[in-house]
């Protein structure tokens, strides 16, 4: 059994621990309601959106609408959203053992990968699968230092751009979602080529008659590019709610344990106490004994 001082350091150090873990767990609680207001508001304009980018390039040919084209699967490009810091669970984890997942699917293919994040991109910056993000070569956590829709569309437009000059045959996007402060779901998302609606024959018709105004042209290189990069823009706001929940629920059970591991060392401290003061009692009283005889 450990002697009383180590004890009472160990008790020392997790009671600064779990202060550290509470506070984390308050600063992340605070943080997690900014960023859900911001994906809840985003994530029904981004969802309609989206069914209309789908719908609508069901109804254009590939020449009308270079973002559906079909090509060979050579090159793939993955962009990974994490988050810049850890503490946060298995959030990150997750992320990247779905790119990995992604990678072996497409092993005959050359696969990229893009880190929105610096887990991501310290995770693959030095293998053979990492391709700098537009704007952040060396620091890919500064988007979320000011995130807005400006500094998404930067990468979303120049992944559109290489997709459109085929340099790309296909691009998904991996990311966790939000669901609630407890759940996160990883989720792996065609983002290009645009992947037209299921349609049935009840519907066909009805999706495949679009009137255009203005023009068919002025759609197609104004309301689809404005769709993908919302598409990611929505991503990156889900991951950030996302990150906010995993660490607040983390540092919640970090603290929980920090809490049932100081009544074990301090029960464990109380018998040790204990002990000491019996062998002191037992060595008096056998002194005393001794003296007598």
């Amino acid at each position: 059994m450990a002697n009383l001082k180590e004890i009472r350091s160990r008790i020392s150090s997790v009671n600064s621990t779990m202060q550290i873990t509470s506070a984390m767990k308050m600063v992340s609680a605070a943080k997690l309601r900014r960023a859900q207001d911001a994906i809840v508001q985003m994530r029904p304009y981004a969802t309609k959106l989206q069914e209309i980018l789908q719908n609508l390039s069901g109804a254009l040919d590939v020449s009308e609408n270079v973002y559906a084209a079909e090509r060979d699967l050579e090159r793939v490009l993955i962009i990974a959203v994490t988050s810049n810091r850890g503490l946060c669970g298995a959030f990150n984890n997750n992320v990247i053992k779905e790119v990995k997942t992604l990678i072996q699917e497409h092993k005959t293919a050359q696969v990229k990968v893009m880190g929105v994040g610096k887990k991501a991109y310290d995770t693959f910056s030095k293998t053979q699968y990492h391709l700098d993000a537009v704007g952040y070569p060396s620091q890919p956590f500064k988007i979320f230092d000011d995130l807005n829709f400006n500094e998404a569309s930067l990468i979303a437009q120049s992944v559109m751009d290489k997709f459109a000059n085929g340099k790309i045959d296909r691009v998904y996007l991996v990311y966790n979602s939000f669901k609630n402060a407890a759940v996160q779901i990883t989720r792996s998302e065609q983002m290009l080529p645009i992947v037209p609606s299921a349609t049935t024959e009840e519907t066909s018709s009805a999706q495949l008659d679009y009137i255009f105004e203005p023009s068919k042209e002025e759609i197609v290189t104004e309301l689809i590019p404005k769709s993908l990069k919302i598409q990611l823009y929505k991503a990156i706001l889900d991951s950030h709610a996302a990150e906010h929940g995993a660490r607040m629920t983390a540092m919640h059970k970090a603290t929980d344990n920090a809490s049932e591991l100081v009544k074990d060392l301090k029960l464990t401290y109380n018998k040790a106490r204990q002990a000491s003061i019996t062998n002191e009692i037992l060595e008096i009283v056998a002194g005393a004994e001794a003296l007598n005889g």
